[in-house]
């Protein structure tokens, strides 16, 4: 491959490292080499932008508050949460950090928490956005200390003599090698005696409660010791199976669901003598050639926040209530700081069923256009296009009675460098099209651009990036 990347290429590596790419930034970065354009990535997400959120009412000592006093606690709690994920949201789709963003979503759901305590997850949401470019060790740690891991995964009630294996079990199982990979259920319960006396104190900051600690000897894969729980997380970075489990997951995340296994045990070795260093991995993910290939192109289901954000952002969206947003996440399944269990979101084909599919394919329509297309189809109308009107007109419910959205429509068409029908396909589209899709197209009119571009976005491929 050249030192050069191609439009599509370059829409594929936008896509995986963000929401996508402007017309005008495309038209700016196809001058660069594949390397000029994989630093400036970089070079725009060196920053952090932490969230921040004011608690008020929430951060005053609650003891001797009254039930009716409590209940209103709790109400401004889950307000707060929502507010949270709204800010969120609304970073994800105005940053230019986009690359420190999309690995934050990333180990979002890697070190999966669902707490309905806002403060620790705004707190654990930063220590992840801090580290998200850096070292995994260093972050592996802080989040392990972090009020929202202690909390979610029960370390707090870890204490000498009535050990709690919960965070010990899923360290292994689900944040460094694995299920299955090479620990015993005998290591779990020594991890878990290392862990004993880890809490937090009311600021929400770490405090090691030693009269709460286990300080008898420890064997841990192998070793033996007087291990604490900072050296059992320092063992577990040691075993080179840490770097090929989290390097697979972030293959299957960034790259393909189907892994190559020379590719994976190449960026593994990389990983791990770098001492985890996740802007050498990435980058070298990006560098690759094979990264780049057709068959990684197109072929991964956008998630839900990735969809929401992905059409908000080119279009800057604006929603008349912001609350919508977490309608939307809830129907189609990802709401951000809910995921299902400690184990993240399954992703995949599992984003997609009859319910989320039809709001998915009716989403661009219902933001971009008051819900409406309007349709440009011959008399003699395809049986696709037949089965597209009923499926839509199904949608025409709640959905765009709650989704009132007002996009910039003036800014796009401004900056939009291509108006030919076979160019605005390709920049909208990233899969090679289906021959049902190919025929659709051939039907529409591209004169109206505003129309045929939500018309491309009402397309199965515009699911897939």
């Amino acid at each position: 491959m050249s030192a050069s990347l191609s439009d599509k290429q370059i829409q594929h590596l936008y896509w995986r490292t963000g929401f996508g790419i402007s017309s005008l930034e495309l038209k700016y970065i196809r001058e660069f080499s594949k390397q000029q354009i994989i630093d400036h990535l970089f070079s725009k997400s060196k920053q952090e932008t932490p969230l921040t959120l004011d608690f008020g009412d929430l951060l005053k000592n609650q003891r001797g508050l009254s039930r009716e006093e409590r209940k209103e606690l709790r109400k401004l709690r889950n307000q707060k949460m929502l507010e949270l994920n709204v800010l969120w949201i609304k970073q994800l789709t105005e940053t230019k950090q986009v690359l420190r963003e999309k690995m934050t979503l990333f180990f979002h759901d890697h070190f999966a928490v669902r707490l309905k305590t806002p403060r620790a997850s705004l707190h654990l949401n930063n220590v992840i956005r801090k580290h998200a470019l850096g070292n995994f060790g260093d972050m592996l740690m802080e989040v392990s200390k972090s009020p929202a891991m202690l909390l979610f995964l029960n370390n707090r009630q870890n204490r000498k003599n009535s050990p709690n294996e919960n965070f010990a079990r899923e360290v292994m199982e689900l944040f460094t090698l694995g299920i299955d990979n090479g620990y015993t259920e005998k290591d779990i319960k020594e991890a878990a005696r290392a862990f004993t006396g880890w809490n937090f104190n009311k600021n929400g900051s770490f405090v090691f409660r030693k009269n709460q600690h286990d300080y008898e000897s420890k064997t841990f894969l192998g070793k033996t010791g007087n291990f604490t729980g900072e050296d059992i997380i320092k063992i577990l970075l040691d075993q080179k199976q840490t770097a090929r489990y989290i390097t697979e997951k972030i293959y299957r995340h960034f790259v393909n669901e189907k892994i190559n296994p020379n590719h994976i045990e190449e960026l593994a070795t990389t990983f791990y003598e770098s001492n985890y260093s996740l802007d050498i991995l990435m980058r070298k993910i990006f560098m690759s050639n094979w990264f780049y290939e057709s068959q990684n192109i197109g072929i991964k289901i956008k998630s839900p926040i990735e969809l929401i954000v992905g059409i908000s952002k080119p279009f800057q969206v604006v929603y008349k209530d912001p609350k919508v947003l977490i309608y939307l996440q809830r129907k189609l399944n990802q709401t951000l700081f809910r995921p299902p269990n400690v184990a993240g979101w399954p992703g995949g084909k599992s984003w997609i069923d009859n319910s989320t599919l039809m709001l998915r394919l009716k989403l661009a329509s219902v933001t971009l256009n008051s819900g409406v297309i309007e349709w440009h189809d011959q008399n003699d109308m395809e049986e696709t296009s037949m089965m597209r009107q009923k499926l839509y007109k199904k949608m025409k419910t709640r959905v765009e009675k709650k989704v009132k959205a007002t996009p910039n429509w003036k800014s796009f068409l401004t900056s939009l460098q291509q108006r030919d029908k076979e160019e605005l396909v390709n920049f909208i589209i990233q899969p090679k099209l289906s021959n049902g899709a190919s025929t659709i197209i051939t039907k529409l009119d591209p004169s109206n651009t505003k129309n045929f571009i939500i018309e491309l976005m009402s397309l199965p491929e515009y699911q897939l990036c």
